[in-house]
């Protein structure tokens, strides 16, 4: 039926290490140093339970790893359709590894929409498992198959092995008291099995989830497990797979510690957890729901008893105006969103930098504008959590690097905030909120102190030796205002959206003293103490400098390595601070003859590195909803070094 090329081993960039072994009565068994695996099917065919699954076992086995789930924005998108396609990717290594990987060496999809979907990204000699129970003509015609591709030549140079993986499931099951369509079901926990025997994955984590996830309805769960041992069986019995692999541990790429696989969005929520901690302050939210922010929301709610506080408001605005009033409560105040719900908050947004009260904004970006592309990621709100407010309103502007690095980033965010008075952007977006990858826990002792001082009593001496509280009494070094509680005897004060005098927080339309206070806002955010960039230039000798930020850098890191790795000098930084700027970003920028500057957007961090620095940025832009691929960079630098 099909001709083989070459395994996955030989597609994973020499990915061989050497190491075969065949026992008698034994299959082959080929050590591989890394494998990129996608799984796709139909919305509901459950590729997103399997692809986390296989994850999940993969970490526990102490693979570095990097996932990419991509589905639909329909909750229930139209059955073996291309738009209903939903995949998960994983590459896992035993090496450290920066991304969910270019190209698949395994694909395995679960109908003719999958295939057809996904086969332009798979390269010739790569494996594809395909479920050839779904291949039936009307299925083929409604994607766009004349002819069955299984048979008219088309997949030639790829391995395919066809597996009626419906049959399967459903013969596994018969024991069952279960229709052929539910038993059906089960077929992505077989195809789960087939996978784990082929690269020789943990399965006790999976049986032990599985019975929890169905624990009150333990035939389900059964009869899943079952079809999940059935799939392992059939990878071990069957000729049609005469190899499977290893891929080790990685067990250099890691320093010491205790380590779990994690989302960023997961990450995202438990620092927050740690930064309320660490700040001996109440955390409370007040969020919408809204793709790809939700499961902050959803994660959040399970800690009440580390003193987590959450409400679902019945709009973006009603959330946000929630979490400022914890604000002003005293609570570590969050709220969280995607762009179109920044775009609704920006009232509000306003009014907390007036108010000059702590507040952290959680925009996880995706595709705009208006609905744009719920479940697909970009980094297109930078200019609007720049300006995207009236007046001269700075807020201070933090982007986490990967999934683990959400943790730090909420944690440095939340540092921002409590210190300077001030509202604070975190922006990551959907790429990284749902791709997962080894995290490491920190000890408590590792985190930074972030209590804070209530005002207690009054700070001002008035001409009369009167002592009053003053709300707009700045410290001298921060700028920041007293944050004190409503109710504390001796200090009431007024705040609110219109302009305030300095010191006394009484209403003021004096011209000169409203210049003062836009002039103090800004030198506040001007002066935020952040770490200066450093500069990963191996060599000293690059005229290259390629610069980040946010989700980018995995895939810059892994084009630089390309490009190193053939002799090339380049450098690289990333930017973790977006407002302020480091302080030697523009020394950093003026050190190199060109600067190309990535980004899944038109052009928006070179847009305001060319207006401060007056530096020549290259931009490198994509905008086709999902993340960079290493090679696609790698190929761009060394046209922009050899150009």
């Amino acid at each position: 039926m099909t001709s083989q090329v070459s395994s996955p081993a030989e597609q994973a960039d020499g990915a061989v290490v050497g190491e075969q072994r065949k026992h008698a009565g034994e299959k082959e068994v080929r050590r591989l140093d890394r494998v990129i695996i996608r799984f796709a099917g139909d919305s509901g065919d459950g590729m997103q339970l399997t692809g986390d699954r296989f994850t999940s076992e993969t970490a526990s086995f102490g693979n570095d790893l990097s996932t990419l789930p991509n589905f639909p924005a329909e909750i229930r998108a139209p059955a073996g359709t291309l738009p209903g396609v939903s995949s998960f990717q994983l590459h896992f290594a035993d090496h450290d590894i920066l991304t969910p990987g270019d190209a698949p060496n395994v694909l395995v999809a679960m109908n003719p929409a999958a295939l057809k979907a996904n086969i332009a990204d798979v390269p010739r000699g790569a494996e594809i498992i395909v479920n050839t129970d779904e291949f039936s003509k009307r299925a083929m015609q409604k994607v766009g198959y004349e002819a069955s591709p299984l048979e008219d030549g088309s997949l030639d140079g790829y391995s395919v092995h066809p597996v009626p993986l419906t049959t399967l499931t459903v013969e596994a099951l018969k024991e069952f008291d279960l229709s052929r369509k539910d038993a059906g079901r089960s077929k992505n926990m077989f195809a789960l099995g087939l996978l784990s025997w082929m690269y020789n994955r943990p399965t006790e984590g999976t049986e032990k989830f599985l019975r929890t996830k169905f624990a009150k309805k333990p035939d389900i769960a059964e009869a899943n497990i079952a079809a999940f041992h059935a799939g392992w069986n059939f990878g071990e019995t069957t000729e049609d797979f005469a190899v499977s692999y290893e891929v080790a541990p990685a067990s250099q790429a890691f320093p010491t510690g205790t380590y779990r696989n994690i989302s960023g969005n997961l990450a995202l929520s438990y620092g927050l957890i740690a930064a309320g901690r660490q700040a001996d302050l109440p955390l409370y939210l007040g969020s919408y729901p809204i793709t790809p922010a939700s499961d902050i929301l959803h994660e959040l709610s399970k800690h009440k008893n580390f003193g987590v506080r959450t409400f679902q408001a019945e709009d973006e605005i009603a959330g946000i105006g929630a979490a400022l009033g914890a604000a002003f409560g005293g609570s570590l105040a969050v709220t969280t969103t995607s762009g179109p719900g920044v775009a609704l908050k920006s009232e509000t947004i306003g009014l907390a930098v007036s108010l000059e009260l702590p507040l952290l904004i959680v925009d996880i970006q995706r595709g705009g504008p208006s609905t744009g592309l719920p479940t697909k990621t970009e980094q297109a709100d930078l200019l609007q959590a720049m300006f995207g407010r009236n007046g001269e309103a700075p807020v201070p502007i933090v982007a986490p690097m990967t999934p683990a690095d959400c943790f730090d980033a909420a944690i440095e965010a939340a540092r921002i905030a409590v210190t300077y008075r001030t509202p604070v952007f975190l922006l990551s977006d959907g790429y990284l909120a749902n791709g997962s990858e080894p995290w490491r826990i920190p000890d408590t002792d590792e985190l930074p102190d972030l209590r804070v001082q209530f005002a207690s009593g009054t700070n001002h001496t008035q001409d009369d030796g009167t002592e009053v509280f003053w709300p707009y009494k700045r410290d001298p070094h921060t700028l920041a205002r007293p944050w004190a509680i409503p109710g504390t005897p001796g200090l009431e004060h007024r705040i609110g959206g219109i302009e305030k005098q300095d010191g006394t927080g009484n209403i003021s339309y004096d011209p000169a003293n409203h210049d003062f206070m836009v002039r103090t806002r800004q030198a506040k955010i001007d002066n935020i103490q952040v770490p200066d960039l450093e500069v990963d230039d191996a060599s000293g000798d690059a005229t290259l400098l390629v610069l980040g930020w946010g989700s980018t850098y995995g895939p810059i890191t892994a084009a630089v390595r390309r490009l190193r790795a053939t002799g090339q000098s380049v450098a690289q930084a990333h930017l973790r601070h977006l407002n302020p700027f480091p302080r030697n970003l523009g020394e950093v920028l003026k050190r190199y003859d060109k600067v190309v500057i990535p980004e899944m957007n038109l052009g928006q961090l070179a847009t305001l590195l060319r207006a401060k620095y007056l530096v020549d940025a290259v931009s490198y832009n994509q905008v086709n909803g999902m993340p960079f691929k290493a090679e696609q960079l790698a190929t761009a630098l060394k046209e922009a070094i050899n150009g």
